[in-house]
């Protein structure tokens, strides 16, 4: 598959995955809140997860379509995102002991994705 096609076919199962993550959680957001505790409530307040996993599904195979420079170039991005991310909320754990508001853990990923996709644009910037 040459590279154009694979970038358009990921781009069509991200957004999916994406799309029907951002219609699971507003619908999640205004129905499970109102309902009844049990597994029900559960089900329904973590349903995004099924959009999540849509777009992990899309990442997953966009990393099989790569050709192996690519693909050891994202990886490698990837690497430096999570020992960056790792340090950040280490760093941050002390920070809460001396007195900082603690943070969700809903703040990690998107860290670690902007830094990723940082890392990206700058070894694109500057000539891989």
């Amino acid at each position: 598959m040459r590279e154009k096609q694979a970038r358009k076919l990921y781009l069509i199962e991200m957004l999916g995955g994406l799309g029907l993550y951002a219609l699971l959680l507003v619908v999640a957001l205004r129905v499970g809140p109102g309902m009844a505790d049990g597994a029900l409530r559960t089900l329904v307040l973590a349903s995004p997860m099924i959009g999540f996993l849509a777009a992990l599904w899309a990442v997953v195979r966009q990393f099989g379509r790569m050709d192996e420079y690519l693909r050891r170039t994202m990886l490698e991005n990837l690497a430096v995102a999570a020992a960056v991310t790792a340090g950040w909320t280490f760093t941050y754990g002390f920070l809460e002991n001396a007195g900082y508001p603690r943070l969700s853990m809903f703040t990690i990923w998107p860290a670690m994705g902007a830094v990723w996709g940082l890392l990206q644009c700058l070894r694109n910037w500057v000539g891989k």
